[in-house]
């Protein structure tokens, strides 16, 4: 018993250690990305209507590969615009994430994924791909280099 409880408490203790950090204030994504040089992956998403933005968090975002990668390449900044009342943010959430979108994304594109450098000047911008964890990854270093 005590095996099982040991190998329980290591799987749940790295899965905790590489979970997505993702960040929503962007002042403090571009003090993180100064910080550690990394490039800021800021997302645009429907995360409760969005069927694409939805497909992403599940095909990219949330894969063990993307995960590991991002935690040590990227500063991953979400920007949500749930429709639902059981989901609302914040409001203070909700002006930062307007402000955002007047910048980054003033045409609406659900989901944008926007790469930024650390200055928050856009170096590349995409959307969904029916693509895997490391294509993905590829593509938005295609835009850094």
């Amino acid at each position: 018993m005590k095996h099982h409880v040991l190998t329980l408490f290591l799987v749940f203790g790295f899965s905790i250690a590489f979970a997505q950090n993702w960040q929503n204030d962007f002042d403090k994504a571009k003090e993180i990305a100064k910080e550690k040089n990394r490039p800021i992956i800021l997302v645009f998403q429907g995360s409760d209507w969005c069927a694409p933005c939805m497909k992403l968090e599940l095909e990219i975002w949330s894969t063990e590969e993307f995960k590991l990668y991002a935690a040590t390449h990227f500063v991953m900044l979400k920007a949500d615009f749930p429709r639902k009342k059981k989901n609302s943010l914040l409001s203070e959430q909700q002006i930062k994430n307007n402000k955002l979108a007047e910048i980054y994304n003033p045409n609406g594109f659900f989901p944008h994924v926007v790469v930024l450098n650390s200055a928050g000047k856009v170096l590349g911008a995409t959307g969904y791909k029916k693509i895997q964890p490391m294509e993905y990854i590829n593509l938005l270093e295609s835009f850094i280099l």
